[in-house]
């Protein structure tokens, strides 16, 4: 039986080699070479001068800022969905732009957020007048939120579904207000979907670049646009890779913080 179950493993830990091991290792090898393929460790003190800490900072407070209005938006539209009727047909109009390419969504949100797109025209109707909406921080963050929505609200629908009614209604035959069983029985029982909710956002959040490209206009500078420009642009590998192997550790740091977190509410 063991040795069935270990011949099962075999094409999985394949794939963790090949796909996730491997490619680990070769950033980490490339970020201990410069420019001219020569041995290094300036790439590492360089990521430690103000303009990439810099650089560290901002793409920390924009992965932050997606994450708390996805969370905001999400939170109360997953707790609808639980109350409503067909409320798989909903959840499945919620998760369909998702299957919609990247590429093609950034593309329609310059085109109702250009200068003679469709909000622009509406509020021109309105009396507003004509404004600039792309390249800033508002548009950045406001595509970012819709294109990552789906991922915050499944996890949460998915713990809110999971909720035991008989605890609800337990809170309020014991006297409490519908607030009171919100913050006291419901949030804090369903915090592992909201965990699971933010770090699906916020960790592919600290590495966006197409974004940052076409909506905000290069205007916002993050880690993984410095990445971008390193690999196609200047040609300097090494720093790319450097900055890359910071990313993944801090990504890995989130994962083992929110899981002790998890691990800490359970055996509360």
């Amino acid at each position: 039986m063991a040795r069935t179950r270990n011949f099962y493993l075999i094409p999985y830990v394949a794939w963790i080699i090949l796909f996730v091991a491997a490619p680990i290792i070769l950033i980490a090898y490339y970020s201990f070479f410069d420019v001219e393929g020569n041995f290094t460790l300036k790439n590492y003190e360089k990521f430690f001068t103000p303009i990439y800490l810099r650089m560290t900072l901002y793409s920390f407070w924009y992965a932050f800022l997606i994450t708390a209005f996805s969370l905001l938006v999400a939170y109360p539209t997953a707790l609808v969905l639980t109350k409503m009727k067909h409320k798989q047909l909903w959840l499945l109009l919620i998760i369909l732009p998702s299957w919609i390419n990247l590429l093609l969504k950034t593309y329609a949100f310059i085109g109702l957020f250009g200068k003679h797109g469709l909000v622009n025209a509406v509020f021109e109707t309105i009396g507003i007048g004509n404004r600039q909406l792309l390249f800033n921080d508002f548009s950045f963050v406001f595509v970012s939120v819709y294109i990552f929505i789906p991922f915050m609200i499944l996890p949460i629908y998915n713990s809110l579904e999971e909720l035991n009614p008989a605890l609800i209604d337990a809170s309020r035959d014991l006297g409490a207000s519908a607030w009171t069983t919100f913050r006291r029985v419901i949030v804090p029982l369903t915090l592992d979907g909201v965990k699971a909710g933010c770090q699906a956002v916020f960790i592919p959040s600290l590495s966006l670049f197409m974004i940052t490209r076409l909506i905000a206009g290069n205007r916002v500078i993050t880690l993984g646009t410095a990445i971008e420009q390193h690999f196609l642009v200047t040609q300097d590998w090494g720093m790319g890779s450097t900055i890359a192997v910071f990313l993944i550790l801090a990504m890995v740091i989130i994962m083992f913080a929110t899981g002790i977190g998890k691990r800490g509410a359970l055996r509360g």
